[in-house]
């Protein structure tokens, strides 16, 4: 009889951690519009702030050459040290005057809670934008449309 209700408690369990897993994230599609300027494509990364300003997770990286993650400045020193595995999210450069929409998953739990999203550029023989666009990760936000500083013209997000 124990053996039935452990077996019977264990699939219950395992059912609730893997419902839990996959509604603990949404995706979001991010449509990136760039300002028209000349040069070299941008690299943009895409990362989650914590509460605190520092950097926690990388969401996206708009450029797959990693010879040039450098010049993405505080990103590297973040990135760099330990060099997780980003190939799942990266794509090529965006170009002057060029749109990009890229699908972000973030999870639900960041939202309302202190986070931030940022997105720094660089361009290769050009400018680096620490926070071309950055804003607090809430609800209202995430739905908003965002201006660059920079490189980016502005940034409009929305549940996927």
């Amino acid at each position: 009889m124990k053996l039935k209700h452990i077996t019977l408690l264990s699939i219950l369990v395992l059912g609730l951690v893997s419902f839990t897993t996959l509604t603990e994230s949404t995706k979001y599609k991010c449509m990136i519009q760039m300002t028209n300027y000349t040069g070299e494509g941008a690299y943009i990364v895409i990362s989650l702030i914590n509460p605190e300003g520092a950097y926690e997770k990388t969401l996206y990286v708009k450029g797959d050459d990693d010879e040039w993650y450098n010049t993405v400045e505080e990103w590297w020193q973040f990135y760099g040290k330990k060099r997780h595995n980003i190939d799942a999210i990266t794509g090529a450069t965006v170009a002057g005057g060029e749109r990009a929409i890229e699908v972000i998953d973030i999870e639900d739990s960041k939202i309302d809670a202190g986070y931030s999203i940022r997105f720094e550029t660089a361009v290769e023989d050009d400018e680096y934008f620490v926070d071309d666009v950055q804003f607090p990760l809430t609800i209202e936000n995430i739905k908003g449309k965002h201006e660059g500083k920079g490189f980016i013209r502005y940034i409009r997000m929305m549940p996927n």
